[in-house]
């Protein structure tokens, strides 16, 4: 049980990096939440479900290739931390200089109110609506992609796997149904500094994960 513990706190940081940062789908989820928080709470799993998606992906892949490139594994973990540091050098700036922009996707426009009997689907609309939303950020492919190269082999056992893939899930579902929660109570009181800071937080996260997997680094 102990050598699972690793890769269920490896999972659930990386769940955490990539859902935190309050960014386009994190603002049109509290904007469904302060509608309907059904509807929210499905498209709360859709993101989640994305994440988990990209990750196991990711997990399946990030081994064998690994397993090709062995002789210059450490330069594959630095040049993945290099791209996680980039992700997270270009969020951190973006909340620190221009802090409105996760606030960009101005309200949309509300649907109306559903008819009779078409809210038992509604929440159907909303999960398959936010998983093609996320499903287009190429950031989250990216992420997951250079984070479990990085590890190799280390993922490549089933029960490591399983586990790490179980600690991205719940940490991503728990922290967006956390964001449903708030809209549905906070509404649109959310603050902007509120948001920076879960922003920078997120990303800070990315940053910790790449420094830890850049180390040792490559001999010359």
């Amino acid at each position: 049980m102990g050598e699972l513990m690793g890769p269920a706190v490896s999972g659930a940081v990386a769940g955490l990096g990539v859902a935190m940062p309050m960014g386009a789908m994190s603002v049109l989820l509290l904007q469904e939440a302060m509608r309907h928080r059904g509807a929210a709470v499905a498209a709360a799993a859709g993101i989640a479900a994305v994440d988990l998606g990209y990750a196991a992906l990711a997990t399946m892949a990030g081994p064998r290739v690994a397993s090709h490139v062995a002789p210059v594994e450490a330069w594959v973990r630095l040049v993945s931390a290099l791209v996680l540091l980039v992700i997270a050098a270009r969020g951190l700036r973006s909340a620190t200089a221009a802090p409105a922009q996760s606030a960009a996707p101005a309200t949309p426009t509300a649907p109306a109110p559903p008819a009779v009997g078409a809210q038992a689907s509604r929440p159907g609309r909303a999960f398959g609506r936010f998983v093609a939303l996320t499903a287009v950020n190429p950031t989250t492919a990216l992420y997951f992609v250079a984070l479990t190269t990085a590890q190799g082999g280390g993922l490549s056992t089933g029960p490591t796997g399983a586990v790490f893939l179980a600690g991205v899930a719940v940490a991503s579902l728990l922290w967006q149904q956390f964001l449903v929660v708030l809209g549905s109570f906070a509404g649109a009181r959310v603050s902007p500094a509120v948001r920076v800071w879960t922003f920078r937080l997120g990303h800070g996260l990315v940053a910790a994960y790449a420094l830890k997997i850049a180390f040792p680094l490559p001999r010359a």
